[in-house]
């Protein structure tokens, strides 16, 4: 790498780790904490991404690889990481869950929109519903999860739809991990288009403007929500179709994000 482009990625690894800095100082956490987890995060990704082709990687080579002492690397190879595949997992059974509700025909009503569901009795239940679509999540915490997030409400037993989309609300932690799942998607989406072939490079858009005038921002924030849930919600049956179901085989993990920027133009 040239120093140039080494000037411009150090560039924007400090626009990407300001709001993440933001969030960490709201939160109580301290530069060492998040020094200790980028330190594990190198040691994870050199030995998990960069051994040799058809070698074991080595402590000795992840320690001249990361800068890191012999001793550094092995005890953080050999600590514990977080959960990150169980936390990714409840995350992607609230948006199942709701999927399912969308594009299940039994949990429809005539008009086709997703039904007012009794909480567990008969064939058009919530219950039955998180059964299909959660795995083994008990229904009440399920529903628990889905009413912090403002998705559901519930009523003498009776479960409405009130959201078409998990986005939480009231839980602070399943913010969190959702900072670990989306961004992380985007990020390797970037990481895999800065190297990939023309042809194998994945959607990475956006579109910007920086002198809006401020008395339509109400006009196009209505608009561009409307047109992303939109979009989102005809991929999102679409998909359904062709997701595979029992002993189908291995599938592939697929998913496509919109997010919406606002802020204050750069002379300003």
């Amino acid at each position: 790498m040239s120093k140039q482009q080494q000037k411009i990625l150090f560039v924007a690894v400090r626009k990407l780790m300001r709001p993440l800095v933001r969030i960490l100082l709201r939160n109580g956490v301290a530069y060492g904490a998040l020094a200790d987890a980028i330190r594990k995060c190198y040691v994870d990704v050199a030995f998990e991404d960069f051994a040799p082709e058809e070698k074991k990687q080595t402590v000795s080579r992840v320690s001249a690889l990361t800068g890191l002492t012999r001793k550094e690397v092995k005890r953080l190879h050999e600590l514990d990481g977080e959960d990150y595949e169980a936390s990714q997992e409840r995350y992607n059974r609230a948006v199942r869950v709701i999927s399912g509700w969308m594009n299940d025909r039994r949990f429809l009503d005539v008009k086709g929109k997703p039904a007012v569901l009794s909480l567990e009795k008969g064939n058009k239940s919530f219950a039955l519903l998180v059964r299909d679509y959660s795995g083994d999540i008990p229904v009440r915490a399920m529903l628990a999860m889905l009413e912090e997030a403002g998705s559901v409400s519930n009523t003498k037993d009776r479960v409405r739809l009130v959201r078409h989309a998990y986005v939480p609300a009231g839980d602070d932690q399943e913010k969190i991990r959702i900072l670990g799942t989306d961004v992380s998607e985007l990020i390797a989406t970037i990481d895999h288009n800065l190297t990939a072939a023309p042809e194998q490079l994945l959607f990475q858009r956006k579109v910007a403007y920086e002198a809006i005038n401020p008395d339509s921002l109400v006009k196009l924030k209505k608009l561009s929500f409307a047109r992303a849930q939109s979009l989102l919600e005809r991929l999102d049956r679409e998909y359904a179709k062709h997701e595979q179901t029992g002993d189908a085989g291995e599938g592939v993990s697929i998913s496509l994000g919109i997010y919406y920027n606002e802020q204050k133009s750069p002379e300003e």
